[in-house]
């Protein structure tokens, strides 16, 4: 696959950035509410606490959306992320509760786009956790049985029953969400928001969250906001104040890439009728997806985590772009020819239990993290639940599952350079075993086929 002429963008290769920036704060000011982040966990909170009459102000370091919200693949999960039978064995009792959530999560999408109107070229067509080895078949058929107990709606097929191309031996469907431009999106969530009650102000940095006063804090270059309530909704970036409570999350660097536009009876050659977004079962996923420019956009496959905050500004690694494109052309050998046009990548919040959280620190200050490559759903459900506990006084059962009493998190496993470069290895290893798998058995079939025409 050709990757001489990358085009490495700085934000995302969905959109181009909003011309319409917001002020940014230039004096003191006082309000009921305050968020911290504009990705769309804070945004979704904002927007929600405006609509049921709260005077919330909501501060970004850049624009509303210039994270993980518009960098991501565009792919709505109905189902949890990480490893589901890890979850499965150390939350089995929650699996029901986590279900109900994740689905609410990918019907609360598209919710907000009939909403607002937003036209982000969404098609409901679910996402497969697809198989390229029959390791991975056996383990999606585990997680199968795993998601239909907690009640997630799932399907299992062959490639051609799942209408994913024929380089994947089957996988998984789940029945909800599906694919959509991210970036559009949540431009679309923007333009709501900044055209709500909420008072938004852009190219803010939060330099420190504090109390004085009965109040919180909210210190920045050129004023003060002095909130009664504070959120945090800062996904990969929480870690900058000492407010935050130690390990919230992990930061961590992806990227994305895509094709040049291609013809579309190629496309249609691959049999990717069902036009599902995918996701490989390797340790560290692959991810690929069709988009309504005759595009395919994939992804991941490595993880590089932040060291030190505040987090540096990024462009994605040429060698990984290559990585990527020498993957793409085993999954895609038909397709092998294409070039890769642009590249993009962003910071994403990996949490040490792999599930989305929320809670609370003293009677002001709340946060929450949905990400863990699932934030595209979970991020403005959760958002929205957050602002109706601060209206309400209340947990709704579906933030109540994400609760955490006490803001104390372990340090994550396996999460430092070396247990990443560890996980990837093993990965490759699995590919370079499973290749050779394959081409035994191509070399058996070519031989007893030369047999018998003989």
């Amino acid at each position: 696959m050709n990757t001489d002429h990358v085009d490495y963008e700085e934000f995302s290769g969905w959109v181009d950035p909003p011309a319409d920036l917001a002020p940014a704060l230039t004096k003191d000011l006082s309000c009921d509410v305050a968020v911290i982040g504009g990705g769309l966990n804070g945004m979704s909170t904002a927007l929600r606490l405006a609509e049921r009459g709260r005077d919330v102000v909501l501060l970004d370091a850049e624009f509303c959306g210039h994270g993980a919200s518009s960098r991501n693949a565009g792919q709505v999960a109905g189902a949890l992320g990480g490893d589901i039978q890890l979850l499965n064995m150390l939350y089995r009792k929650k699996m029901p509760a986590l279900s109900r959530f994740t689905e609410r999560a990918a019907h609360n999408v598209e919710n907000l786009i009939e909403k607002f109107d937003v036209d982000c070229d969404y098609e409901p067509t679910g996402n497969v956790f697809a198989a390229v080895s029959r390791g991975q078949l056996g383990r999606v058929r585990r997680v199968a049985k795993i998601l239909q107990r907690g009640g997630t709606h799932v399907e299992l097929g062959s490639s051609e029953e799942l209408g994913i191309p024929r380089g994947f031996l089957g996988g998984m469907r789940e029945l909800d969400g599906g694919i959509m431009n991210p970036g559009r999106f949540t431009l679309g969530l923007r333009r709501a928001l900044l055209s709500s009650d909420a008072r938004v102000f852009e190219r803010t940095k939060v330099v420190d969250v504090t109390r004085r006063g009965g109040q919180v804090v909210i210190s920045t270059p050129r004023g003060e906001v002095r909130a009664n309530k504070a959120v945090l909704a800062t996904n990969a970036f929480a870690g900058e104040w000492d407010i935050t409570p130690p390990r919230l999350s992990v930061p961590i660097w992806v990227i994305e890439v895509e094709t040049e536009p291609i013809d579309p009876e190629r496309l249609a050659a691959l049999g990717w009728t069902s036009r599902s977004g995918l996701v490989t079962q390797h340790n560290i996923m692959e991810n690929y997806r069709l988009t309504s420019r005759n595009t395919i956009v994939f992804g991941v496959r490595r993880l590089e985590r932040g060291t030190r905050y505040p987090l540096p500004p990024k462009k994605a690694d040429p060698a990984l772009v290559e990585e990527l494109g020498q993957a793409f052309a085993m999954r895609f050998p038909a397709l092998s020819d294409v070039a890769v046009d642009r590249a993009w990548g962003g910071w994403i919040a990996i949490t040490s239990s792999w599930l989305p959280l929320a809670g609370q620190l003293g009677e002001d200050i709340f946060y929450s993290i949905a990400c863990n490559g699932h934030g595209l759903a979970q991020a403005p459900y959760v958002g929205s639940l957050m602002a109706d506990l601060i209206v309400d006084g209340r947990r709704h059962e579906d933030l109540e599952v994400l609760w955490r009493k006490k803001p104390r998190f372990p340090r994550p496993m396996m999460m430092g350079p070396l247990g990443l470069r560890t996980i990837w290895a093993v990965d490759r290893f699995n590919d370079l075993v499973n290749g050779s798998r394959r081409n035994a058995r191509k070399g058996s079939m070519h031989r007893d086929g030369v047999a018998e025409g003989g």
